[in-house]
C-alpha cells in the first residue's frame, strides 16, 4: 500500500511542478560544459532518422540547479509506438515524464518544466526520491524529421563539434525547441549544447584479451576499432561491438585513421616486434592517450628501443602534442583474466579523458560534476 502511494504521489508531481513553474517561470540558464552521452545521443538520432518514430516527443534535460543524475543535454525520445530510447534521471522521474511526452506529442504543445528534489520529505515526493537538485526540462513535439538530425550525424562522421541551441519558452528565442546554433550565439535562458564527435579508441591487438576491453568501450559510447597484423583475427565476428576490423603490415595500421584529440589507442600485441613500430609510430601523433599493455620493465625496453631508433619516446608528464605514454596500462584495481583488466584499461582511460583520478567518490570533497 505504502508502495502504490509513493506511486501516485510521483504521478502527482507534473501537475505540481507545471503550476509552479508556469508561475515562477525559469532562471536564467548558465553556459554549461559538453558531457559523453554520445551513445545514448547516437541511439536516437538513429531512431529520428526514420520515418517509423513520428509523431514523436523529445524530452531534453536543458539546466540543473544542485546535483542531479544526469547532466544537461541528456535526452529522452518517446516514439510513436510508445517506446523510449535515453533517460533523465535513475529511474524517479521517468514515469512523469513519459506521461507529460505522451502528451506533448499528441498534442503537438511543447511543455517547459522542472523537478524539485532537494527535499527528502518534500509533500510532492513522500518518500525521499530526490537528488538535492532542481532540474529543468524542455519536451518538444517532432511530427517528421528535424532538420537538425543529418547535420549532427555528419559532424559526428566527419569528427567535428556541433553546437545544437534548445530554446525554451520565455528565454527570448524565436521559438522553443531544438535548432543548430548560430556563430556567436549566447544560450539565453535556454541551453547551448556543444556535442563532440565520438571517442575513437584504436585497440592494436585482436587477441582473447582484447575482446572485452573492446566491449567495454562500446558500452561507453566509444567507437572501437580493432587492428592487428594478424588477418585471422580483427573480424567482425570475434568483434561484433567495434566499428572498424583492420589487418595488414603495421605501416598500414597506422596510416588507417587519423589521430586527433578525441582519439586514443592503446597497443597490446603481446608481440615485441609488432609494439615496436606500433609505439614509435603513435607516440609523436596528437592522441587523448596512448597505453601500452605490459610489465613496466619491457615497457622501459620498448622506449629504450624507441630512442636508440630515433627520437624520444612520450615521457611521464603532460607534453605540447605527443601523448603521455600510460605502461603499464589500466589503474590498480586488482583482479585476474582479460575482464578485470579490460575494466582497469577503460577506467583510466576515462579518468584521463575527464582529468580525474580515479579515487573513490567518497573521498572527494568538490561537488561529483561541475556547476
Amino acid at each position: 500500500m505504502a508502495g502504490r502511494r509513493a506511486e501516485e504521489r510521483v504521478a502527482d508531481v507534473g501537475r505540481v511542478l507545471a503550476t509552479r513553474a508556469a508561475a515562477g517561470g525559469l532562471p536564467r540558464a548558465e553556459s554549461l560544459p559538453a558531457c559523453c552521452r554520445v551513445n545514448e545521443f547516437a541511439a536516437i538520432l538513429s531512431h529520428l532518422a526514420t520515418g517509423s518514430a513520428y509523431p514523436a516527443a523529445l524530452a531534453t534535460l536543458v539546466r540543473i540547479e544542485g546535483s542531479s543524475y544526469r547532466r544537461a543535454g541528456a535526452r529522452l525520445l518517446l516514439m510513436a509506438d510508445g517506446t523510449s530510447v535515453g533517460s533523465l534521471s535513475g529511474g524517479c522521474l521517468e514515469q512523469d515524464i513519459l506521461a507529460r511526452c505522451a502528451r506533448v506529442r499528441d498534442s503537438r504543445r511543447s511543455e517547459f518544466v522542472s523537478y524539485d528534489t532537494r527535499e527528502e520529505n518534500d509533500l510532492v515526493w513522500g518518500v525521499g526520491l530526490g537528488c538535492h537538485g532542481v532540474v529543468y526540462l524542455l519536451i518538444e513535439p517532432l511530427s517528421s524529421r528535424p532538420d537538425w538530425v543529418d547535420p549532427v550525424r555528419d559532424a559526428a562522421r566527419s569528427r567535428r563539434e556541433l553546437v545544437l541551441r534548445v530554446g525554451t519558452a520565455g528565454d527570448g528565442s524565436e521559438a522553443a525547441g531544438t535548432r543548430i546554433a548560430t556563430e556567436g550565439e549566447t544560450a539565453g535562458g535556454g541551453l547551448m549544447d556543444r556535442i563532440p564527435p565520438p571517442f575513437r579508441l584504436l585497440v592494436f591487438g585482436a587477441g582473447e584479451d582484447a575482446r572485452p576491453l573492446v566491449r567495454f568501450g562500446a558500452e561507453l559510447g566509444w567507437e572501437v576499432s580493432v587492428l592487428d597484423p594478424r588477418p585471422a583475427l580483427p573480424t567482425p565476428d570475434r568483434f561484433p561491438e567495434a566499428v572498424g576490423w583492420h589487418s595488414g603490415p603495421v605501416d598500414a595500421l597506422l596510416r588507417a585513421y587519423t589521430a586527433d584529440p578525441r582519439t586514443g589507442a592503446v597497443i597490446m600485441t603481446h608481440h615485441y616486434v609488432h609494439d615496436l613500430p606500433l609505439l614509435a609510430g603513435l607516440r609523436t601523433q596528437p592522441l587523448a592517450y596512448l597505453g601500452l599493455l605490459g610489465p613496466r620493465a619491457r615497457a622501459e625496453r620498448l622506449r629504450r628501443d624507441v630512442d636508440a631508433a630515433g627520437g624520444a619516446a612520450p615521457a611521464s608528464g603532460p607534453m605540447s602534442a605527443a601523448p603521455v605514454l600510460h605502461a603499464p596500462v589500466g589503474l590498480d584495481l586488482g583482479g585476474d583474466g582479460p575482464a578485470a583488466v579490460a575494466l582497469a584499461i577503460v577506467a583510466e582511460i576515462q579518468c584521463h579523458l575527464s582529468g580525474r583520478d580515479g579515487r573513490p567518490l567518497r573521498q572527494r570533497r568538490e561537488p561529483i560534476h561541475p556547476r
